[in-house]
């Protein structure tokens, strides 16, 4: 049975290795949202090592606990000119972030007004330039039982699904092989390979 995940800003590695095995998967479009979750976070691999960028989301009356697909991000501070920045330093010299700048960096500075927005543009983008053809089907009612990938609480994902291996990463030379990363990493890295990553069992 296809599992049903939560949305995820610029999802990490097993998120996609899940969608590459099922060609329909449901998304969690009723819960509230999860500060502190990859929601509105991920993780990359810098000079100095593994970094979480995130977003910051605008409250209203005082709490967060609005539905997910409710919660708008909050563009008063200059976010995404330093995600950009960071983004750059970071994957500037792998082999095909080149070829995935603009595009993505078009999806930020376009502003999406409300996270689930921001997400599913990413997940999208991200789908098209792995070759992904997963069907995403947004769900009616809470699933209690979505997969819940979270940057606090191991999973065993890629060892389940048989592909938990190293592939080339841009730092390696000082931190070796670093699991747990974004995708947008496999991308730049692996570029066309990368399918191969998320399916080769």
């Amino acid at each position: 049975m296809a599992p049903t995940l939560t949305i995820a800003y610029f999802p990490p590695i097993q998120y996609f290795a899940l969608l590459a095995k099922y060609p329909s998967v449901r998304l969690e479009a009723c819960e509230n949202y999860q500060k502190q979750s990859w929601r509105n976070r991920c993780r990359i691999l810098t000079a100095g090592g593994p970094q979480d960028l995130n977003f910051p989301v605008r409250h209203r009356n005082g709490t967060f606990s609005l539905p997910v697909r409710e919660i708008e991000v909050d563009y008063s501070t200059p976010w995404v000119l330093k995600t950009e920045r960071c983004i750059d330093a970071a994957y500037r010299s792998s082999a095909y972030f080149e070829y995935y700048r603009e595009p993505l960096f078009a999806i930020l500075e376009a502003h999406p007004r409300t996270l689930w927005e921001l997400d599913l543009e990413i997940i999208r983008f991200l789908m098209e330039k792995f070759g992904l053809k997963t069907e995403i089907v947004p769900t009616e009612e809470y699933a209690a039982d979505h997969v819940d990938i979270h940057p606090k609480r191991p999973d065993s994902i890629l060892q389940e699904l048989g592909l938990e291996r190293p592939y080339y990463q841009v730092f390696s030379d000082r931190y070796g092989f670093v699991p747990g990363l974004s995708a947008m990493d496999l991308l730049f890295n692996e570029g066309p390979g990368a399918l191969e990553y998320l399916r080769r069992a």
